[in-house]
């Protein structure tokens, strides 16, 4: 077996880099960018993209990147993918441990990753590597294997040594303690003092469902959301604050399932996400927590759905 090297990402490699990515997936790769060469290249070039590739002498086995805005100081470990006949040389661990082991140097404080739920490998492989799951993203991007629902993602957080990313000291639900409590172990946890940051309400359509970021939910903006279209599937991402327990029980009340927490990009706080309207599935996690999330948000999907049920044949009658 020929002596695999890993190395950073050279201008040369980015047609091969694209190759590898429809040899894996076709068509259906959720990044657009890696089809067109160029723009591998150039995301490489201005630094937007940290490509890590996997190669034999002969020919590329596996890529990886950290992927991040200009002014982020928490990039991204994405785009990872490995040749089919390279399976189970523990290539993307290998792609991902060297990765981090330079995102301090880059100045990031730390790596997040999103990790597909279709199979397990991507979970083994960030909890292998000192990502701990945060939270769950559901029904998030189009399916990368051609399958007929959308992706659900797992949220993992790794903080680079010698930073920190605690959690607010404050009282948690009794719905969500033991997991709550569970992320304060892990990333500790820091007095109440946490100000509001500067983020714009934002309200987008992406596919299927639409994404939301709130800074504040006031009594004014949940009464807005509580007359949004009742069919809209809703992510939102709501800043983590003292007043999370209030806005989990506002949030619930609108039909809304809390799916766990997610860093934000230019701080050091986290954002709270909840979600509305997921499809109905099963799905087995690698992370208890996880699944415990999953399986909270389908009982409510579930329910919704026997509830609307007799309308509908009303309806239809």
């Amino acid at each position: 077996m020929p002596y695999l090297i890993f190395r950073p990402y050279r201008p040369s490699d980015a047609r091969a880099v694209s190759q590898l990515f429809r040899e894996v997936y076709g068509d259906h790769y959720v990044q657009p960018d890696v089809y067109l060469p160029n723009m591998i290249n150039q995301h490489n070039a201005e630094g937007r993209w940290k490509s890590m590739l996997a190669v034999d002498g002969i020919r590329l086995l596996g890529h990886a990147a950290l992927c991040h805005g200009a002014l982020s100081d928490t990039t991204e470990l994405a785009l990872s993918v490995v040749h089919p006949a390279a399976q189970g040389q523990n290539i993307a661990t290998r792609l991902g441990r060297e990765l981090l082991s330079r995102s301090g140097s880059l100045g990031f404080k730390g790596v997040s990753i999103k990790q597909v739920t279709h199979h397990p490998y991507t979970q083994r492989m960030a909890a292998n590597i000192g990502f701990h799951s945060t939270g769950l993203l559901p029904d998030y991007v189009p399916s990368p294997f051609a399958e007929p629902l959308p992706e659900t993602i797992v949220m993992g957080c790794y903080v680079v040594e010698g930073h920190a990313r605690p959690l607010p000291d404050i009282p948690w639900p009794d719905s969500c303690r033991r997991f709550m409590q569970h992320l304060c172990s892990v990333f500790g946890t820091h007095p109440d003092t946490t100000s509001l940051s500067s983020l714009p309400l934002q309200l987008k359509q992406h596919h299927q469902r639409f994404d939301m970021v709130i800074q504040r939910l006031t009594k004014r903006l949940l009464d807005q959301i509580r007359h949004l279209p009742r069919h809209w599937l809703i992510s939102a991402k709501l800043q983590l604050t003292r007043h999370f327990a209030g806005d989990l029980r506002n949030l619930a009340a609108l039909g809304f399932t809390f799916t766990g927490l997610m860093p934000t990009s230019n701080t050091n706080g986290w954002f709270a996400l909840f979600h509305r309207g997921a499809q109905t599935r099963h799905l087995t996690l690698h992370c208890q927590y996880m699944q415990q999330l999953h399986d909270d948000l389908q009982q409510i999907a579930n329910t919704h759905s026997s509830a609307e049920a007799p309308n509908k044949a009303r309806s239809a009658a």
